[in-house]
């Protein structure tokens, strides 16, 4: 069997890592901080079949000035940043057309469709089970011509073979009154999940990777160690590490790395928020989309986690303080009578690229690298999946999914 580099320990690489395991390769794990560090760690923890809708819809276009200068818009750039951005969103939004939607509800459902069953299995006998749960995922909708204006996207959803169910206000609340008077149409999402503490969840998946037998190593990749046509290493800020194939699943880290593979992809990091209200009076039963403000509501272990806004700001810039104060308002009007403990407060990188869609396949230039990052608001969701295509790949095993809109070489300089 080979040895096998995956640089990347959220939730598309430690997958990667254990069916490589499993299928008796020696693995090297990577990491710049450790297992789910960055947005593996901070998601919405919904495992969301139905998310197959890009936020590049018709329309958008026409909604970004109002929804920039609305102070509870979930939409925020950071100005300086915007020169930077500005070429990256230009192309991002060139995708907002339905021809573009349909496609990537077409491919991306391939992708997503069994994610409660792919992290049953990823997670069999790791002693992570315990996180995984079915649960439907709902949508909630202030009014019903809130709702009416969502058709283009819930027809998409039901042409790909997403399975839901539209609920009145009072047969919702018959299931979960904590929500008395907010919604007056609901959409419940069938055959979805959730992990109750996608972090812990993460870890402990590594764990076991490491207890049988795979190697953690806690380095920033800087380099590539070529010959020929192969990648046979990677140059660390410590040691130098060889291997017969890498993969890259760096996230919104993986924009260096892909110029230095000879990709020209259109790529950014879109920086996602949350809070976290700790040790509620009150706790929701089941994950829900406030349609109004495009923020998910997650019951989570001891915590209520409400994950969502966008912003463009790069990298390296500190947390804004807009964002969280949104989120906060949001949950004071959602919640007001909720006592808890402490908010939480945190801010992640989603990996986007310009038409949304994640980059998974082998690179043409090398003979033995892969790819596996991009999956912008769906990683968790589609990263059991992803790391198990990744891993047949290695084995040269075809997938039982067409991989040719995600296939990287699209962007080969």
């Amino acid at each position: 069997m080979a040895k096998v580099i995956v640089a990347g320990a959220g939730i598309n690489g430690v997958s990667s890592a254990i069916w490589l395991q499993r299928a008796g390769h020696e693995v090297v794990l990577i990491d710049r901080e450790g297992p789910a560090s960055g947005t593996s760690y901070g998601n919405a923890g919904v495992l969301a079949a139905g998310s197959i809708i890009p936020i590049t819809t018709p329309g958008l276009l026409a909604k970004i000035p109002k929804m920039l200068l609305a102070p509870n818009a979930p939409l925020f750039v950071r100005w300086k940043y915007l020169p930077k951005a500005f070429p990256f969103l230009t192309k991002y939004l060139s995708y907002a057309n339905s021809k573009h939607v349909k496609l990537y509800a077409k491919v991306m459902s391939k992708l997503l469709y069994d994610s409660v069953e792919q992290h049953r299995a990823l997670a069999k006998g790791t002693g992570a089970e315990k996180y995984i749960s079915n649960d439907d995922y709902y949508f909630g909708y202030e009014t019903k011509a809130a709702f009416d204006a969502d058709a283009f996207a819930w027809d998409i959803r039901k042409q790909n073979g997403i399975s839901f169910e539209v609920l009145n206000k009072n047969e919702f609340e018959s299931l979960d009154n904590i929500y008395k008077n907010k919604f007056e149409v609901i959409v419940a999402n069938k055959n979805h999940g959730k992990i109750s503490d996608p972090g812990a969840y993460i870890k402990k998946l590594a764990q076991h990777f490491e207890d049988n037998g795979g190697i953690f190593i806690k380095s920033n990749v800087t380099d590539l160690i070529e010959k020929g046509k192969s990648l046979i290493g990677l140059k660390t800020d410590g040691e130098d590490v060889f291997a017969d194939h890498v993969i890259f699943t760096l996230g919104p880290w993986s924009g260096d790395i892909a110029k230095k593979l000879g990709l020209s992809i259109p790529f950014e990091s879109e920086r996602g928020y949350h809070i976290e209200l700790v040790n509620p009076s009150i706790m929701p039963k089941a994950p829900i989309m406030v349609a109004s403000g495009k923020f998910v509501v997650t019951p989570m272990d001891g915590r209520i986690r409400l994950a969502g806004v966008v912003e463009f700001g790069g990298l390296n810039a500190v947390a804004s303080k807009a964002p969280i104060d949104l989120l906060k308002s949001n949950a004071a009007k959602l919640f007001p009578e909720i006592k808890y403990d402490r908010v939480d407060e945190w801010l992640g990188h989603r990996p986007t690229t310009a038409n949304s869609l994640p980059l998974i396949g082998r690179v043409n230039k090398y003979n033995n690298v892969l790819t596996g990052f991009g999956h912008q608001h769906v990683g968790l969701t589609g990263g059991a999946k992803t790391g198990r295509i990744l891993a047949d790949l290695i084995d040269q095993k075809k997938p039982n999914i067409d991989l040719s809109e995600f296939n990287p070489n699209r962007y080969m300089r």
